[in-house]
């Protein structure tokens, strides 16, 4: 840590890393992301977990199905499923596009595991504020995964502040969801170190 940043949080900034990225797989992306700062009621809370899980599973279906031959011999019900998810995406992209506000964010540097996030924000936030971390997971879909999150850990910095933030409440299905997202995004970045050597 240099003498232009301040920690303060409930743990330390490394102790926030060990916690969030060292037991599970993390990604190093750039990614349209931020922290809503805010407190969820359970209703609001059960509402991201379901949309969230049936987002991630969906996307999945779409991306598996991209890495596959097309092969006339695929069962039917597994082409049904691939059909059902892609309207999924399309009836949530539509949802979306109308919220949409034209955001010109082109992204930032942030690790991200199942268990939470590290990102750089605009101003510090208090350690143990509740939130949500707002992620547009996938390039090529302007969709948004909504994950209730709270504060660990911030260092302030010159231009604003890096947050480290642990998911809270997220259920089973989506967990696994998440875990799963970031497995394909973490082979895929193998893959691709491996071709450019």
């Amino acid at each position: 840590m240099n003498g232009s940043e301040r920690l303060f949080g409930i743990v330390s900034r490394s102790t926030a890393d060990a916690a969030l990225f060292d037991d599970a797989i993390a990604c190093d992306e750039v990614r349209q992301a931020s922290f809503i700062p805010g407190e969820q009621d359970q209703a609001c809370s059960q509402l991201h977990n379901a949309r969230g899980e049936a987002f991630l599973q969906a996307v999945a279906v779409v991306e598996d199905s991209r890495s596959e031959d097309p092969d006339e011999h695929t069962p039917a019900g597994l082409v049904l499923s691939r059909i059902e998810a892609k309207l999924d995406l399309l009836t949530n992209l539509v949802a979306a596009l109308v919220q949409y506000r034209g955001h010109s964010d082109n992204g930032q540097q942030l690790r991200w595991s199942a268990l939470g996030a590290c990102l750089r924000v605009p101003e510090a936030v208090d350690a143990g504020t509740a939130g949500t971390f707002q992620i547009q997971p996938v390039d090529w879909l302007p969709q948004t995964l909504q994950l209730p999150a709270s504060v660990v850990a911030c260092a302030q910095e010159n231009d604003g502040a890096r947050l480290w933030l642990r998911f809270e409440g997220l259920s089973p299905g989506l967990s696994s969801a998440l875990e799963r997202h970031l497995f394909r995004v973490h082979r895929r970045a193998i893959a691709e170190s491996r071709r450019l050597r």
